[in-house]
């Protein structure tokens, strides 16, 4: 099938003029809109996160209210001084008790092993410190001190 074409007419470009400064009016747009629109959308993300922390701050502002209003009553002021200081009342005698941590290996701790107290050394530090000295001292020269502890 042969096209036909009208004497005198000319084809007609694919992009006329008048199209190729719409699209260019439209990018534009598009150019000129997009970083005002980008910083309208992060700037509605940043007041969302702002009012979840204000809304944070209001329940720990209404928790620490609570907290307030239980150190008012002087029944929970005596339970608190009794269970954290140890407090007693005249006529009782109070107990604390320690439950050492068990070792690695199940067993309880050794005397003097608990919470944090150092078993006590054998004998003072400056005595060490001569003790090594002198063994420095005998030591002959090519033989290593022995290892101590």
């Amino acid at each position: 099938m042969a096209k036909w074409r009208i004497p005198g007419l000319a084809a007609r470009p694919r992009f006329t003029s008048r199209a190729t400064v719409l699209v260019l009016v439209l990018c534009s747009l598009i150019a000129i809109l997009a970083y005002p629109t980008r910083q309208f959308i992060a700037q509605r993300s940043e007041i969302a996160a702002q009012r979840a922390k204000a809304e944070q701050a209001r329940q720990q502002v209404e928790e620490l209210r609570r907290e307030r209003a239980r150190w008012q009553d002087p029944e929970y002021v005596k339970a608190q001084a009794r269970e954290r200081l140890h407090y007693a009342l005249p006529g009782e005698t109070p107990f604390v008790s320690v439950d050492p941590k068990p070792t690695s290996d199940g067993r309880p701790p050794a005397a003097g092993a608990v919470a944090g107290v150092r078993p006590k050394a054998a004998k003072p530090w400056y005595a060490e410190l001569w003790d090594s000295v002198d063994l420095a001292d005998t030591a002959q020269p090519g033989t290593e001190p022995p290892a101590s502890h």
